[in-house]
């Protein structure tokens, strides 16, 4: 999972974010938002879901994944009673983070944040 505060969710600032991310030829799945359509002509295969009739299509195309993490995401925020604007990349960046870590132990998740602290320290940072 990868996420992004942006300043807009409309075609050319969206695709360009996924561009980067991306690599060409992959399969991407997306709703109905009209920021996505076209997506295929930038070297992508599109599959399309179509929530106001189905919520997957016919080939098990489902984008449940990421409803999913942005489900975690409005828990977590919503228990801790709001945060700051200012603040969000820092939660998006840690919750980002704890979904793609979630099926590690509390232990394996420490030694790995450790690892990555250790890291910075000898790089520099």
């Amino acid at each position: 999972m990868w996420a992004r505060i942006v300043t807009d969710v409309e075609a050319k600032t969206l695709q360009q974010h996924i561009n980067k991310q991306v690599t060409k030829g992959s399969t991407v799945c997306f709703d109905t938002w009209r920021g996505y359509t076209g997506i295929a002509m930038n070297g992508y295969v599109h599959r399309l879901v179509e929530h106001n009739k189905e919520f997957s299509d016919c080939k098990g195309t489902h984008i449940n994944g990421l409803e999913g993490f942005w489900g975690y995401l409005k828990r977590q925020l919503a228990a801790k009673g709001g945060i700051r604007r200012e603040r969000l990349g820092l939660y998006l960046g840690e919750y980002v983070w704890r979904y793609n870590h979630r099926k590690l132990s509390v232990d394996n998740q420490v030694k790995k944040l450790l690892k990555l602290l250790n890291n910075r320290r000898l790089i520099g940072g």
